[in-house]
């Protein structure tokens, strides 16, 4: 299998917020972070950071709702707590499922590529959950 290789530098001015509640300048920073972070974890990718720090790590699954929950799980046997968070999740969420899972683990912040036919119904659910989501635009792709 021949990957291409994933260099592209995510700046602020790429992401495009889709939410109704809009992130901070320190979740920004937080979510680019994040993302940083994703582009080393194998997909399926859901990381929590918080203030420059990765919380939690959920890497390689078949599904993206299990690594959510994942990393949710091996944030809690650290001790961690993951309230105001903010997650990476390195594929956009094909299902509302996969944001629940974060938001309830204490997400409320999220970067996401974007580019599902499910897009609207997720963005409707960060708007029900009152949390800001932003899209990048590209994707993360490590096997």
């Amino acid at each position: 299998m021949i990957q291409t290789a994933d260099n592209y530098e995510l700046q602020l001015a790429d992401l495009k917020v889709v939410t109704k509640v809009q992130p901070t300048s320190a979740q920004m920073q937080d979510l680019l972070f994040a993302w940083k972070v994703a582009k080393y974890v194998k997909s399926n990718a859901i990381v929590f950071c918080a203030n420059g720090m990765t919380m939690g790590v959920g890497a390689g699954q078949m599904s993206r709702l299990d690594s959510a929950r994942i990393a949710s799980i091996k944030a809690g046997h650290a001790g961690l707590n993951l309230q105001n968070t903010v997650v990476a999740s390195d594929a956009f969420f094909p299902f509302r499922d996969g944001l629940d899972v974060v938001v309830d683990a204490g997400a409320n912040c999220v970067i996401q590529p974007g580019g599902s036919m499910r897009d609207p119904e997720v963005i409707a659910a960060a708007d029900e959950r009152g949390v800001a989501m932003v899209f990048s635009g590209v994707r993360h792709f490590r096997h």
